[in-house]
């Protein structure tokens, strides 16, 4: 399967304003006058990745991802549109998000994704996803389908 790179249909990139004084600095993560309701976070959660360390690529049926890539470090993301419905099919786009260009990003269902640490220490993303995992009380099946456990995938990270 081969991939057109460019930008994808319904993906939302939103730099992340940081406000700084004597005290220290203030990130703004999520506004509800900022994102659509059926976007609106259903929990949140923060993971730490070492460095060089690659998570994904995954994509889910129903969940959007919110990810907030803002520091420590730097990640490079890779995302495929996977839908075939949509006007950017199997196109891939690479940004660097973090430290150096703190941004907030929500992937809609059907977008596979994959994030690596490309610093030299380790780095934390937050995700404020528009679905529970494992639904209420952790009783339904999870919605992740993983690729990276795919030798034959077609997602592949440079």
């Amino acid at each position: 399967m081969n991939f057109l790179d460019g930008a994808i249909d319904g993906l939302i990139f939103k730099a992340v304003q940081r406000h700084e004084d004597a005290r220290g600095w203030l990130l703004e993560l999520f506004r509800v006058d900022e994102v659509a309701a059926e976007l609106h976070p259903r929990m949140a959660y923060v993971s730490q990745t070492l460095p060089g360390v690659l998570r994904g690529p995954h994509e889910h049926a129903e969940q959007a991802d919110h990810f907030i890539f803002a520091g420590p470090g730097d990640f490079r993301l890779t995302i495929w549109d996977n839908r075939a419905a949509s006007g950017t099919y199997r196109h891939r786009q690479v940004v660097v998000v973090g430290q150096s260009n703190p941004t907030a990003v929500i992937i809609p269902p059907g977008v596979v994704h994959a994030y690596r640490n490309i610093g030299a220490e380790a780095a934390w993303v937050f995700n404020f996803p528009n679905r529970l995992y494992a639904g209420e009380g952790r009783r339904q099946p999870v919605d992740e389908i993983r690729h990276e456990l795919d030798p034959h995938s077609p997602f592949i990270v440079d």
